[in-house]
């Protein structure tokens, strides 16, 4: 099935709208936890490199010594959590092949023990990088990476939350990664000062999930993006480190989760709280790029709170809101958007929803059960 018959609207569709009804469910009958904190995702400019980039973790070519640098990681729940123990930072650079990405991972106590790819990388303290080009929520990337240079690479269909599944074969083709090591690995007698991780990840993969796959971005254009570490707390047992355990219940305890842009939640499978990364034409040192949010992420994001109170009411009454009264918006003005329609149009079945935003022009944005979101265009508009 192609990416256009996944987008099929229900909206005006009767004929879809029944056979959909007859196939039952189609997603998890749980409550989807809304995110607990600001929707204010991060935004980034990257620009290309002035140079080759050679990936071996330095990170300490020209272009790496001007970029930018995101701000320093948090706790994934937001700025209400403690501050994280140690200092995270990412920066990000492109050309005409590969998307870069640097990491600063501050660590006393640096240690790695997976040496398979695909392991479970997040079972070692970790890097973590996640990409969604076309940012729909669906057929996203994810890596990780350890202090070993061990990665895990695979393709999420879509979140778990709206049933995955995650392609663990799927393999990032002609990727480069490289780790440097400042301090001793895996030796409790001393104290390290930081690990750093460096990636190339190739478009020719990257472009797999955006529809029309061009070859690569073009300047002004835009992807969602998080990173995350993974963070255990450890001791030093019989000169090897071991994560530290709960006195308790004699279990490890839990990690940390520290990423780039808050989640809300302990899940980072919700690519619409993942930051902005804009491309850029200019090279670091040669000037800035202002970042230009799209008006459109503002109905994106309207339509994600109808998602977040369809699932609720979903999971409570197994069945859908058909509008906005039902899911407990009445008189709510926030999700009145300037030069959209409104009351957004709403239509369910037993086992499915649809809303969608109109503008004048007749340019449409639409979310439906399993989250998807995406954007409808009148033929004729779509002509010129």
């Amino acid at each position: 099935m192609d990416r256009t018959t996944l987008r099929r609207s229900l909206l005006g569709t009767g004929v879809f709208l029944l056979a959909a009804a007859a196939a039952g469910p189609t997603i998890p009958p749980t409550r989807i936890p809304e995110p607990q904190t600001a929707f204010a995702p991060f935004e980034y400019v990257c620009r290309r490199a002035a140079g080759p980039i050679k990936v071996d973790g330095r990170l300490d070519e020209p272009s790496w010594a001007d970029a930018d640098w995101t701000e320093v990681f948090g706790d994934i729940e937001g700025p209400a959590k403690p501050a994280p123990r140690f200092r995270t930072r990412a920066q990000m650079l492109w050309d005409d092949q590969y998307l870069y990405i640097g990491a600063y991972l501050e660590e006393p106590h640096i240690w790695a023990t997976l040496t398979a790819r695909d392991s479970i990388i997040f079972q070692d303290n970790d890097f973590e990088v996640f990409i969604d080009p076309d940012g729909d929520t669906h057929t996203y990337y994810e890596l990780e990476m350890n202090a070993l240079n061990t990665v895990w690479d695979l393709l999420l269909v879509k979140p778990y939350r709206d049933g995955g599944p995650a392609v663990h074969s799927w393999d990032i083709q002609g990727l480069k990664t490289g780790v440097r090591i400042m301090g001793t690995l895996n030796d409790p007698s001393d104290r390290d000062k930081a690990w750093t991780a460096e990636i190339a990840l190739p478009f020719a993969v990257l472009r797999e999930c955006i529809p029309g796959k061009p070859d690569r971005p073009a300047p002004g254009d835009q992807w969602r993006v998080n990173f995350s570490r993974v963070e255990y707390q450890v001791t030093a047992e019989s000169g090897a480190y071991v994560k530290s355990k709960d006195a308790g219940t004699g279990q490890p305890l839990p990690e940390d989760n520290w990423t780039w842009t808050p989640q809300g939640v302990v899940n980072i499978h919700y690519p619409e709280m993942w930051g902005y990364v804009q491309f850029s034409a200019k090279v670091p040192g040669g000037g800035q790029d202002k970042f230009d949010r799209k008006a459109e992420e503002k109905v994106k994001w309207a339509l994600r709170r109808i998602y977040y109170a369809e699932r609720a009411l979903y999971s409570e009454r197994s069945a859908f809101g058909a509008d906005l009264a039902a899911l407990g918006f009445k008189g709510d003005q926030s999700l009145r958007i300037k030069g959209w329609s409104y009351p957004p149009a709403v239509r369910t079945t037993a086992s499915l929803f649809e809303a969608a935003y109109s503008a004048k022009n007749g340019e449409s944005w639409h979310i439906r059960q399993d989250g998807l979101v995406w954007k409808e265009v009148p033929p004729k508009a779509a002509a010129k």
